[in-house]
C-alpha cells in the first residue's frame, strides 16, 4: 500500500517508515500539517498515519478538511493524546482508527494491514434509500424529498450504517465499532448524541420519522412506523 506519514517527531517518523518499508509498503513522510494536507489531496494514498499535534495544521483539522473535501483515504491517528475524549474527537472528525503512543510496531502494522483489507463503504453509484430519504454514497449527498440535508462526516457514516441495515436492529456496540472504531465500550454517550443530531436533521423537520429506537436493543431505520 501507499502510506503517508504526517509526523513532526523525526525518530518516530523514521521508526514507523522503516518498519512499513520492510513490510513492503511505499512510504512518504512529512512533518508539517499543511504539507501533509496538500500531499493527501494531491496524491493517491491508501492510508494516512497522522499525529494530532503538528506544526502548520493540527491533525484534527487536517482530517476534518480531508473528509470535507470528499477524501476517502483511511486515516490512522498515531498520537500521545490517549483519553477517551481524545479518541472520540479523532474518530469523530473522520479517523478510521486511533493508536496511542508509546506503541508496539507489531500492533501498528496489524492496524495498517486491517485498514488495507477493509472494503470501501462508499462505492461509486451507490444510492441508499428509506422512504423519501436518499443517500448518494459517492457524492456524500443526502436528500429527503426535495430538501437537501447537510450532515457532518460522522453523521454521514452513521446514516450509511443504518441504511445498509434498513429494517434491521443495529446495536449500540455495532455502531461504536463501525462508526467510531471502538472494539470496547468507552462509556461515552457519543452514539446517543449523534443519533439525536441525526434525528434533528432528517426526522424532526418532516412528518414521518424514519429512525426508531428499539428499546433495550438499539436503533433501526425504516419507512414503516
Amino acid at each position: 500500500m501507499r502510506v503517508l506519514i504526517v509526523e513532526d517527531d523525526k525518530d518516530t517518523a523514521q521508526y514507523v517508515a522503516k518498519g512499513l518499508v520492510q513490510a513492503g509498503h511505499t512510504i512518504d513522510v512529512v512533518s508539517d500539517g499543511k504539507d501533509g494536507l496538500a500531499l493527501a489531496i494531491r496524491e493517491n494514498y491508501d492510508i494516512v498515519i497522522l499525529d494530532r499535534m503538528l506544526p502548520g495544521l493540527d491533525g484534527l483539522s487536517l482530517a476534518r478538511t480531508l473528509r470535507s473535501a470528499g477524501s476517502r483515504v483511511s486515516i490512522l491517528f498515531l498520537t500521545s493524546l490517549g483519553g477517551v475524549n481524545d479518541r472520540v474527537q479523532g474518530l469523530d472528525v473522520g479517523g478510521d482508527d486511533y493508536l496511542v503512543k508509546p506503541f508496539a510496531f507489531a500492533e501498528l502494522l496489524a492496524r495498517v494491514n486491517a485498514l488495507g483489507r477493509r472494503p470501501p463503504m462508499r462505492a461509486e453509484g451507490d444510492i441508499l434509500r428509506a422512504g423519501d430519504l436518499e443517500l448518494d454514497v459517492a457524492r456524500r449527498a443526502v436528500r429527503r424529498g426535495k430538501d437537501r440535508i447537510d450532515l457532518k462526516p460522522k453523521e454521514l457514516v452513521l446514516l450509511e450504517v443504518l441504511l445498509r441495515n434498513k429494517g434491521r436492529v443495529v446495536t449500540r456496540t455495532m455502531l461504536l465499532e463501525r462508526v467510531w472504531g471502538f472494539h470496547f465500550d468507552p462509556r461515552t454517550s457519543v452514539v446517543e448524541t449523534h443519533i439525536s443530531r441525526l434525528r434533528a436533521k432528517i426526522d424532526r423537520p418532516f412528518a414521518k420519522p424514519l429512525i426508531h429506537t428499539i428499546r433495550g436493543s438499539g436503533y433501526s431505520i425504516n419507512d414503516n412506523p
